[in-house]
């Protein structure tokens, strides 16, 4: 099993970032897909969920309105789009797929 997260990276309060979360190795359409993130010094926190099929999604108040979680499972990945960007949403962005994690990706928002 293998999750890969891309797409990190340092970008200034306001911008945007699209996470990836390239998966293989166990059957991505029938699993319920996550992002959760660690910032220092924190615990790890839920951001965004979403169904099997695509059908519904979940997020963390924190990042209502700002941050999209999309799947093509065609592709067997997952997305994060992040929009209005805050230095408070800097951390290391994993996917997650029941009991199965990536190593991360960072995010840094400074100016």
């Amino acid at each position: 099993v293998q999750l890969v997260e891309s797409g990190g990276g340092l970008v200034q309060p306001g911008g945007s970032l699209r996470l990836s979360c390239a998966t293989s190795g166990f059957t991505f359409s029938r699993y319920v897909m996550s992002w959760y993130r660690q910032a220092p010094g924190k615990e790890r926190e839920s951001v965004a969920s979403i169904t099997s099929t695509g059908g519904g999604t979940g997020y963390a108040d924190s990042v209502k309105g700002r941050f999209t979680i999309s799947r093509d499972n065609a592709k067997n990945t997952v997305y994060l789009q992040m929009n209005s960007l805050k230095p408070e949403d800097t951390a290391v962005y994993y996917c997650n797929a029941w009991r199965y994690w990536g190593q991360g990706t960072q995010v840094t928002v400074s100016s």
